[in-house]
């Protein structure tokens, strides 16, 4: 893992191919889309840019954890409608 101080350090490692437009978080359109790396993704106050491989295995275990069941006083109650 590498942590970049800034944009510029971060541009000049990896090639720049375009800037993100259609993020819906607004903090995140305008950055860099850079060539070999999935990105940019909003990290709390960071931006997290990640190589595929990277993306792939954390997505697998976001995906393992977030389908265990939740515990019964854990889940939502369901709304009613009119």
């Amino acid at each position: 893992m590498n942590d970049f101080v800034s944009e510029d350090t971060l541009v000049s490692e990896f090639e720049q191919v375009g800037m993100d437009d259609c993020h819906t978080d607004l903090t995140i359109r305008g950055l860099p889309v850079l060539r070999g790396l999935v990105g940019p993704m909003a990290d709390g106050k960071h931006v997290r840019y990640e190589t595929p491989e990277v993306f792939e295995e954390l997505t697998k275990e976001w995906a393992t954890n977030s389908s265990h069941p939740t515990k019964e006083n854990e889940a939502l109650e369901p709304t009613k409608t009119h």
